[in-house]
């Protein structure tokens, strides 16, 4: 454990203080509703729903300690809590104050648990009958599942369900919260500033982008604004007051553990500067993950989703409209380990034709800030009304500066797209078959509109375009595309011959 430093003598130790970490495993927009709406279910398909993420907390707390031994006790930490992280140090006495012992006392007190300390003990039980109350009293026997009393004539009567219980007193020692308990050995009496720093399931956040889509000067351009939005989801157990909160971005390496996950720790320096009471997040680069700090204090309670404005609103981002024809049908379109030689694999079309957003993530036009992964939605404007109506949604990766950002929206209802097959050959003896595909892609709009044709290469790995009424470009060794411009209520046939050997 790191040194740390001693308070100057007479300075007033600083109110209880918290700082949270939160770390995320989720998938990017893979948010099921079940793990945050109000009172949403907590299972599904018989097993409990875990929040896909952890927590690293921080806090710093006065107690006052006796000198040499003595025992402390740690109230209010997250029930989900890894009690194997938990570290207690002094601040006002590092040197001289070290914990012997630690335990997590995490039974906490029911009416059962509380009944099982009166067994063999006389106690009364009242249930409502009606518009009645009958008391029933004897000596407890058991308390598990319905509750069994030895009676005065020695009978045993069995009471499902009651409403009251009435205990002679009340026991000592009972737990109400999750609780750590230390033994402290310390040199120095007095009122000691101390921290804790644990981890805990049951925390997690992601990133939402809000986009505004407005056309551009003509059908393959438009503008966008783009707000992005912090999602906090908190079911560890413990309300964090007053927080000063952190996000780690990026995919933070755990050792594999038995479920569920346990969390790792971290340590962090307490520090609020008043005149960053009103800011949003700050970003920076965290050894090779990306950091997000919220310049004022939050307070997130437990079984609550919280959202916060991630960065300002940014206005007027050019974007490009991409449609893109994909011929082959979405259960067609692997490669294979051996020649694909059947002749009616891949002949079955798709006629739709996929809308994206494009735009690229550069200082240049606004942005060019790290994005965190994500769930985007689009909104456009209706000028009848002047109300935003909702256009498409998406997921986003992690995605750094100075990278293109691809929103798939939806298919296009006035472009159309139809593939067939027009001739096979194949001769297996000379390890060689040519195939001719015809695509056409008919455009029914006002305007004109660029369109990229997606063709897959996916009967070999060896191959070649004999002939191609249009230009092409290798987009990768078994991709090509055929970018064409189609002209308002104008169509575009593309065929092409390619050979494989093998």
């Amino acid at each position: 454990m790191a040194a740390m430093t001693k308070p100057a003598v007479g300075e007033e130790p600083a109110p209880d203080a918290t700082m949270l970490t939160i770390y995320s495993k989720l998938q990017p927009g893979a948010v099921p509703p079940e793990l945050y709406r109000p009172g949403a279910q907590t299972q599904m398909y018989g097993q409990p729903l875990t929040v896909p993420g952890y927590g690293v907390v921080k806090q710093e707390r006065s107690l006052k300690l006796d000198a040499g031994r003595s025992s402390i006790r740690f109230t209010d930490v997250a029930s989900q809590i890894d009690p194997t992280t938990v570290t207690f140090a002094s601040l006002t006495d590092p040197a001289g104050t070290r914990v012997l012992e630690q335990n997590y006392e995490f039974d906490l007190v029911s009416v059962e648990k509380l009944m099982q300390r009166f067994l063999d003990q006389p106690i009364a039980l009242e249930q409502v009958l009606g518009q009645q109350v009958k008391t029933i009293e004897g000596t407890l026997l058991s308390a598990r599942g319905a509750v069994l009393l030895r009676k005065d004539d020695g009978s045993v009567q069995v009471v499902n369900g009651y409403s009251n219980v009435f205990l002679p007193q009340l026991p000592q020692g009972l737990i109400t919260k999750p609780t750590l308990v230390w033994d402290v050995q310390t040199t120095q009496a007095g009122t000691h500033r101390t921290r804790v720093t644990y981890e805990t399931e049951g925390l997690t956040w992601w990133a939402d982008y809000n986009l505004i889509f407005a056309e551009g000067k003509d059908a393959n351009s438009g503008l966008l604004d783009v707000g992005a939005w912090v999602s906090i989801v908190n079911q560890s157990g413990a309300t964090y007051r007053d927080a000063r909160l952190k996000l780690i971005a990026g995919e933070v390496h755990r050792a594999p553990q038995p479920e569920p996950m346990m969390a790792r720790g971290a340590r962090a320096k307490m520090a609020m500067a008043e005149s960053a009471m009103d800011m949003g997040f700050e970003e920076k680069e965290f050894f090779e993950y990306h950091l997000y700090t919220l310049g004022r204090p939050t307070t997130l309670p437990d079984n609550s989703t919280k959202q916060l404005e991630l960065f300002p609103l940014v206005a007027k981002v050019p974007c490009e409209k991409v449609l893109v024809y994909y011929g082959l049908a979405e259960g067609y379109r692997g490669f294979f380990a051996s020649p694909m030689v059947d002749r009616n694999y891949g002949t079955q079309g798709n006629k739709k034709v996929d809308i994206y957003l494009k735009f690229k993530n550069e200082k240049g036009i606004g942005m060019g800030m790290p994005l965190p992964g994500g769930r985007i939605r689009v909104s456009k404007l209706d000028p009848a009304d002047g109300t935003l109506e909702f256009i498409g949604e998406d997921k986003i990766d992690h995605t750094p500066k100075d990278e293109i950002v691809l929103i798939k929206m939806g298919s296009a209802f006035d472009v159309v797209g139809e593939r067939t097959q027009t001739d096979f050959q194949i001769d297996t003896k000379r390890n060689w078959l040519e195939e001719t595909v015809e695509i056409k892609v008919r455009n029914h709009k006002k305007e004109a509109v660029n369109v990229i044709v997606k063709e897959n290469l996916f009967r070999w790995l060896t191959w070649e375009i004999k002939q191609a009424t249009q230009e092409y470009e290798k987009a990768d060794a078994r991709t090509v595309h055929f970018p064409v411009k189609i002209e308002p209520d104008g169509e575009v046939t593309i065929r092409y011959t390619a050979r494989y050997t093998w």
